[in-house]
C-alpha cells in the first residue's frame, strides 16, 4: 500500500439544505468505521483521517447520496419548490414505521461497500456466512459502490438474524479495508495472444495463492487480496 494513512478536509455544507449535518456525520461514522472524524465546523467543514481505501469509500458513499438527492429533486420538481430540511433520524423513523407493518420479508437491512471489498467478500466470505443464517443477500452496483440488501426468509421471527448478518459483514469489511490491495494488469495496446497469455498465467499462478481473487475483463485483469500476496502474485504473472 502506498499510503498507510491519508488526511482530508471535507466540505459538508453542500448537504445542509437536505440533512442535519451532525446526523449525516454519525451515519458516516457507523458505515465507515476505519475513518477518524474531527469536529464539524460552523462552515460545514470537517477533517477526516484514515486509510486510503476507506477515504475512497467515503467519497463514493457521498457521491451516491448526492446522486440520490438529485434524482429525488427532479421527481419532486413539479410538486413543490419548498422542501423542509430532513433529519436522518426522521428518515430512519419513517422507514422503521413503514417496516413495522408485517410483510413477506419481516426484516431487512442495508450495507454499503466498496466494490473491490464486495467482490472479495462475495467470493470468500458470503458463502460461509450464509450457511449459518436463513437470509438472502441481493446487491445493487453503481460505479465503485455496492449496496447490499439483507432480507430474512423466516418472516419477522428472523429479523434478529438479519441484524447479526449486517454486523458480521460490517466487521469483516473494516478488517478488509486495512488489509486488501488491488493490482491491475491493463491490456491497452496488447494483442489478443498477449491478453490470453496473461489470463493463462493468472490461472497457473492462482493455484499457489488460494486467498487471492482474480477478476478478468476484456480490457484488464484485477487482482485483489492481502497486500503482500497480491504483490507477489502480480510479480509472478508479469515474469
Amino acid at each position: 500500500q502506498v499510503f498507510s494513512c491519508v488526511f482530508s478536509l471535507l466540505d459538508m455544507s453542500v448537504f445542509k439544505d437536505e440533512f442535519d449535518l451532525e446526523d449525516l456525520i454519525q451515519e458516516l461514522k457507523q458505515n465507515i468505521q476505519a475513518l477518524s472524524f474531527g469536529r464539524l465546523r460552523s462552515d460545514g467543514h470537517i477533517s477526516v483521517e484514515g486509510p486510503f481505501p476507506a477515504l475512497k469509500l467515503l467519497k463514493d458513499f457521498l457521491l451516491l447520496k448526492a446522486k440520490s438527492l438529485s434524482e429525488k429533486d427532479k421527481r419532486e420538481e413539479n410538486k413543490s419548490h419548498q422542501r423542509p430540511k430532513r433529519s436522518l433520524r426522521q428518515q430512519r423513523l419513517s422507514m422503521e414505521t413503514s417496516n413495522s407493518i408485517p410483510d413477506a420479508d419481516g426484516g431487512k437491512q442495508v450495507v454499503v461497500l466498496d466494490i473491490d471489498i464486495y467482490h472479495y467478500m462475495k467470493h470468500f466470505f458470503f458463502k460461509k456466512l450464509l450457511v449459518n443464517y436463513d437470509v438472502v443477500i441481493s446487491d445493487n452496483i453503481e460505479g465503485e459502490v455496492t449496496t447490499l440488501y439483507i432480507r430474512n426468509t423466516r418472516g419477522r421471527s428472523g429479523s434478529e438474524q438479519v441484524l447479526r448478518v449486517k454486523e458480521e459483514i460490517e466487521n469483516e469489511s473494516v478488517k478488509l479495508h486495512n488489509s486488501l490491495r488491488k493490482e491491475r494488469i491493463c491490456f491497452e495496446g496488447y494483442m489478443r495472444d498477449e491478453k490470453q497469455k496473461y489470463k493463462q498465467a493468472c490461472k497457473t499462478v492462482k493455484s499457489h495463492y488460494p486467498a487471492v481473487l482474480v477478476i478478468p475483463y476484456d480490457t484488464h485483469i484485477d487482482i485483489i487480496g492481502n497486500s503482500s500476496l497480491t504483490f507477489e502474485f502480480t510479480r509472478e504473472v508479469r515474469r
